[in-house]
């Protein structure tokens, strides 16, 4: 059996062995195990599964993964998206749909200290859905906008997703946030522009909230501009060099650490639950990381990934096409494997491929995470949609007719970044060029 045909089993395996239930990142250590002890020996073998354990398990350009893992879930313990959610619910309250309006701008500021999507969802399902049912909001706009609004984790920074790409293409964290700013504000305002539309259309979605006073409104800001001085710390700082991505992570989760001490927000048993759903998390993005590793250094001696890159690039196809057909791909392909684990997988088969088209690196990390994003919210494998339906118990037919719109929103920032692609690059030209 030669090596090509060797590499191509094993990726079948690999999917095969994800279907009956074991984790991804260990099937893909298995496989990569087992195939490369048949194509090299079983010492080299074991030389390999422990050299790439201990390097993704002990490096320090990796430990920025559970810091910013661990801001978040403070954040999340602490009670500061709710805080941020009152203040945007006083500005906008009042409209129609003001309250999924307020839900995206809460989202939104709460991105700035969270990286994880499934947090954010579970979140706002908490807080933002009982009071849009307090104002007789429809079902499925409160719980489509809350599973939604979710997936700007994975775009805006410090983004896990975002994050991993960079550190599985060597390509400049500090770049991927700048390059993901900008494209995660154009889909918050079209989720807001979603809104309006849909509730001029069906003004009982939406019904008016009561409206506050400036007094109440200028009140609620200092909440706002304590998030956004954590952020500019955090981005700031990681732009102009004065951190290292894990040093930015760490300033960040002792801003936020403090930020809730402050307020007494966050009490022992809510720092022990941040400690420990924080590092269930990162061992889990970690052990993925570790199993791509060493599927990668199989796939590296079968040449499947260098032949991949040949094949896609002799296309008789024009190479935006084949960008679209490689995003497809990532959307199928996560639309059944948990799509950061698809991510870690696919990557570094398309990922040469796309260089010798003479795509952007960062831009095209940003196209994935929009692709993720959609991925999060579409069937089977909607993480963000069985959050929302086991805390809010809504059934999964109604979240999902109420998350068919935004995906349109989704859909249209992918198609004008694709035309113009300056709107990821600009910010990380512009400030770290």
């Amino acid at each position: 059996m030669n090596e090509i045909l060797t590499g191509l089993i094993g990726l079948f395996l690999v999917l095969a062995l994800f279907f009956t239930g074991i984790e991804l990142g260990f099937a893909m250590a298995l496989v990569g195990f087992v195939g490369f002890s048949y194509i090299v020996s079983v010492k080299a073998a074991l030389n390999l599964l422990a050299k790439d354990v201990f390097d993704v398990f002990s490096s320090y350009g990796f430990t920025v993964i559970p810091l910013f893992i661990f801001m978040g879930q403070i954040a999340f313990n602490a009670g500061i998206a709710k805080r941020l959610y009152d203040t945007a619910y006083k500005f906008l309250g009042h409209i129609p749909g003001g309250l999924a309006m307020a839900t995206v701008a809460g989202a939104t500021a709460f991105k700035a200290i969270c990286g994880s999507s499934p947090a954010t969802a579970a979140t706002f399902a908490s807080v933002a859905v009982p009071e849009m049912d307090r104002y007789g909001y429809s079902k499925k706009l409160s719980t489509g906008i809350v599973a939604s609004v979710g997936t700007l984790g994975i775009l805006m920074p410090p983004s896990v997703t975002l994050i991993v790409f960079g550190i599985i293409t060597e390509q400049s964290i500090g770049k991927l946030f700048l390059a993901g700013l900008i494209p995660g504000l154009i889909i918050a305002f079209l989720f807001i522009l979603t809104i309006y539309a849909w509730c001029r259309i069906n003004p009982g979605l939406g019904p008016r909230g009561q409206k506050s006073s400036w007094k109440e409104r200028i009140v609620s800001l200092p909440d706002v501009l304590m998030v956004g001085i954590v952020f500019l710390l955090v981005v700031g700082g990681l732009m102009e060099g004065f951190f290292t991505p894990t040093e930015a992570g760490s300033v960040g989760t002792f801003a936020v650490l403090l930020l809730a001490l402050v307020k007494k927000d966050l009490n022992f048993k809510g720092f022990v639950k941040s400690v420990g759903e924080s590092l269930r998390t990162a061992c889990m993005v970690l052990m993925l990381i570790a199993g791509s590793t060493i599927l990668g250094h199989f796939l590296a001696v079968t040449k499947i990934p260098m032949m991949a890159a040949d094949w896609i690039i002799q296309l008789p196809l024009d190479r935006n096409l084949t960008m679209v057909i490689i995003a497809l791909i990532y959307l199928l392909g996560g639309s059944f494997i948990d799509d950061l684990a698809f991510m870690i997988l696919a990557t570094p088969i398309f990922y040469p491929a796309i260089i010798k088209l003479g795509f952007d690196p960062i831009w095209f990390g940003v196209m994935i995470a929009i692709t993720v994003m959609i991925g999060v919210v579409i069937p089977p494998v909607a993480i963000n949609v069985f959050v929302v339906k086991n805390i809010t118990r809504v059934p999964f037919g109604v979240i999902y007719r109420g998350v068919f719109p935004f995906l349109i929103a989704l859909a249209v920032c992918a198609f004008l970044l694709f035309l113009f692609p300056q709107i990821a690059l600009f910010l990380p030209a512009r400030f770290m060029g």
